[in-house]
Parts: C-alpha cells; structure tokens; sequence
C-alpha cells in the first residue's frame, strides 16, 4: 500500500466538510428554486468558473493518447446522471436512505478497485474497517434511514439511490484509469458535460427557469463555486494521484459534518447516538488506513 503525502489528507477532510455543509446550503436554496434547476445552476456555474481558470491555463488536457468515450461517460457519471437519480429518488424515500446510499460508495469501489486499478488491492482489514466505518454512519443516521415511506415507488427510489451511488463508484474508477491529463481541464470538462445534460432534463422536467430572489442566487453561487467548481477540482486530484479508494473516505465523512452543522445552523437535534457513531466512524477509517497513518507519524515525528 503507498503512502498518501499529508497534503491528501488534508483535502479529503476538506472535501468531507465542504460536502457536509451542502446539504445545509441546498436546503436553504430549494426555498426559492426547485431542486434541478438549483442542480444545473451549481453545475453550469462551475463549469463556467473552472473553464476561465483552465483557458487561463491555455486549455491543456489530455497529455498523450486522447480517451474521449471514457471522458464523456465519467461526465455523465459523475455529475448530470447521479443528481438526477438522486434528485428524483429522494421524493420516494425515507430521508436517511440517501445518506446510508452515498456511504455504501467505499464498499462499491473496493472491489472494482481492487480489479481494476493496479496498487488498490482489497486486503481484509480494509474491508473490516469499511464496514465499521458503514456501521457508524448507519447508526448516526438512524432507524429512519431503513424505515418505509409509504411511497408507491418506494422500491423505485431506493434503486435510483443506489444507482447514484453505482455511478459515483464507477466514475472514480474510470477517472483513475484515464491516461495523463491536466486535472483542471478534466475537472472542468467534466463539469461541461455534466451541464449539457442537466440543462435540458431540468427544462423539460420543471419547465423554463425562474429568476429567484438576491439570497437564493447568493446561496446558489457558492454552491456552484466551492463544493461543485473547487471541490470537484480536488476530487479529480485525489482520485488521480492518491486512488479512487482513499477519495471513498470523504463519503464517511460528510453525514457526521452534515449531522453537526444541522445541529449548529438549522437548531436540529444532535442524535443521542452521535458519539458512538463518531467513534465507529474514526475507528474504521483509522483501522483501513492503518498503514498509511502509522508512517505517516512516523515520519512526522
């Protein structure tokens, strides 16, 4: 297993805080927009925003053999076609589902790594520390995540969570497999494939756009510029140089950030579980990155 250098770590706690406190941000922009055209225009903006920083960077991507089909997949998979599975399916599910969906990502990508990205092998103590790590969100999230809604196409939402999270999985690894490639030109390609998608679907599905009021542009804009634009920037980073495994890390991460910022911003309630779930949590992130940690401080110290 190689080494991760301390700067990867310090972006996948980021991501896992930005990411967290973006379900605080939605919920306060769906009061004026509606939930796919809030999508297109977190995806649009980014795009918007990392094509300015990568034509200042003189438009560079691909740095041998171009590998388009794979480029135009991974940006279905990574941005349009996960939102909408998600935007969708949330209407037909109990509110915790998501959240355990998205944190079933780590345990997708172990195997598919494991047979397809050379250095990623599945050892047992990373699957141990995966399940615990899933156990903790599970418990954290609570019952409510595995109780019915009632909806008739219940069943119908759960797979489209599921598939989300399917599509998450598949395009890290196939964002690890592409050949050298500058990662602000892919991060922002990625973004403009993902935006000549959604734009489209959210017309159709809600109609034309409405212009929303000062504060839900405002919230909107910082959706688009930094957990769409600057986080997916970092995601391509992390996935690219230190594996599509060690990305998997944030997704334990986001529901104990969203947990504590609900709690601290909105006034919800804190869940009488939260410790034990943030101990599983750490537990098992810590025992499948044993390795990693231990030279890590070694070094350090």
């Amino acid at each position: 297993m190689p080494d991760i250098a301390p700067r990867y770590w310090l972006m996948i706690a980021t991501l896992g805080f930005v990411w967290g406190g973006t379900f605080l941000l939605i919920k306060l922009a769906l009061e004026g927009t509606t939930p796919f055209w809030l999508a297109a225009s977190r995806i649009g903006f980014a795009a918007l925003l990392l094509c300015a920083v990568w034509g200042w960077r003189g438009f560079r991507l691909f740095k041998a053999e171009a590998n388009w089909p794979s480029l135009i997949l991974i940006g279905i998979l990574s941005t349009a076609l996960p939102f909408m599975l998600i935007s969708w399916g949330q209407q037909h599910v109990s509110s915790g589902f998501t959240g355990v969906s998205m944190a079933a990502i780590p345990l997708m990508v172990l195997p598919l790594a494991h047979f397809f990205v050379p250095g990623e092998q599945m050892t047992l103590r990373r699957l141990i520390g995966f399940c615990i790590g899933f156990a903790g969100v599970a418990l954290l999230i609570g019952g409510k995540a595995f109780e019915t809604s009632g909806a008739e196409l219940e069943a119908y939402g759960r797979a489209a969570c599921l598939s989300a999270a399917v599509c998450y999985s598949v395009s890290s690894i196939l964002t690890r497999r592409l050949p050298p490639v500058d990662p602000v030109g892919l991060a922002a390609i990625l973004l403009v494939i993902g935006s000549f998608i959604i734009f489209p679907v959210a017309w159709a599905a809600e109609g034309p756009p409405v212009m929303p009021d000062t504060r839900t542009l405002l919230i909107a804009a910082v959706l688009g510029l930094i957990p769409t634009a600057a986080a997916n920037l970092l995601r391509v980073i992390v996935v690219r140089e230190a594996g599509p495994t060690f990305m998997t890390l944030t997704n334990y991460q986001v529901p104990v950030w969203a947990v504590v910022l609900g709690a601290v911003f909105l006034g919800e309630e804190l869940p009488p579980s939260m410790l034990l779930a943030m101990v599983m949590i750490l537990g098992g992130l810590g025992l499948s990155q044993f390795g990693r940690l231990s030279r890590l401080f070694r070094k350090g110290g």
